[in-house]
């Protein structure tokens, strides 16, 4: 028990710290989640800030893959872990950089994987940071719940969603793990939201469009956003590039500046509120 409390402590020492806290979460996998979560990074530390990005998911860390840090390992010792700093100053933190092989599986039961995410916040170095982005994993189980009990001050979370129902169903599911464990809602992000053709910029519904959007207003949450589908993603994404920069498809980086827009004035919102 002193143990746990030594840690509770170094939480605490940690998140002093980090002026923001944003969670990223999906009800269900395969929606683009951590796309999303990396990319939010990405376009915060373009602007200047300096970023953390925790990879929170254990058992399927894509991070590393989408900020090109595979196979890249961390220094420094248990009670000091130091992430990996990318140019710029976003630093990434992911049980990937601790694993010696990239497709060794992480067989952990529950308390094991609540502890490893509680000493990612602990005993890593994440020092000043602007901002820490937390991907992570799908659903409301364990490791949800640990981060944001262990994080209670955190600003709140950012809820990603395709428009499709079967996404959407999870999602509402998701908004209300946020309210019920005392979280805010920052606000949805509805991903593959019409594909962009990269030959003429025409712009087609393929799994319609506007569902999270409607949801948001029906569960009373902000909509940040929509991000559409584009050929260049996927490519990009798998060299570890950034949806914002230049080479990015147009549609797709302006749609992250108004997401980070509409997050921020959100962030501002809530600092008014809790000063009165």
């Amino acid at each position: 028990m002193a143990e746990y409390e030594q840690q509770t402590q170094r939480i605490a020492e940690r998140a002093e710290d980090i002026e923001h806290i944003i969670m990223v979460l999906s009800g269900k996998g395969g929606v683009g989640k951590s796309t999303v979560a990396a990319n939010l990074a990405f376009a915060l530390a373009a602007q200047g800030h300096r970023v953390g990005l925790l990879d929170a998911d254990l058992h399927g860390p894509t991070i590393p893959l989408l900020t090109g840090l595979v196979g890249e390992l961390t220094t420094g010792t248990a009670e000091a872990i130091r992430p990996m700093e990318l140019p710029g100053g976003l630093a990434v933190m992911s049980i990937a950089f601790l694993m010696g092989e990239p497709d060794q599986p992480t067989i952990w039961r529950g308390p094991l994987r609540g502890g490893v995410l509680r000493q990612f916040v602990a005993d890593v170095t994440w020092g000043r940071r602007d901002f820490l982005i937390a991907d992570l994993p799908p659903g409301t189980g364990d490791e949800p719940l640990t981060l944001m009990q262990s994080l209670p001050d955190a600003d709140g979370a950012v809820i990603v969603t395709t428009p499709q129902e079967a996404s959407l169903s999870d999602c509402r599911r998701a908004i209300n793990f946020v309210r019920k464990v005392g979280g805010r809602v920052l606000g949805v992000v509805e991903n593959m939201s019409g594909f962009v053709c990269p030959h003429c910029g025409e712009r087609t519904d393929i799994f319609a469009t506007g569902g999270g959007e409607r949801m948001a207003a029906q569960m009373d949450v902000p909509f940040l956003g929509r991000v559409p589908l584009s050929a260049e993603i996927v490519a990009l994404s798998d060299a570890g590039r950034p949806l914002v920069a230049d080479e990015a498809p147009p549609a797709v980086r302006e749609a992250y500046q108004a997401i980070i827009d509409r997050l921020l004035a959100q962030l501002a919102a809530g600092e008014v509120e809790a000063h009165g």
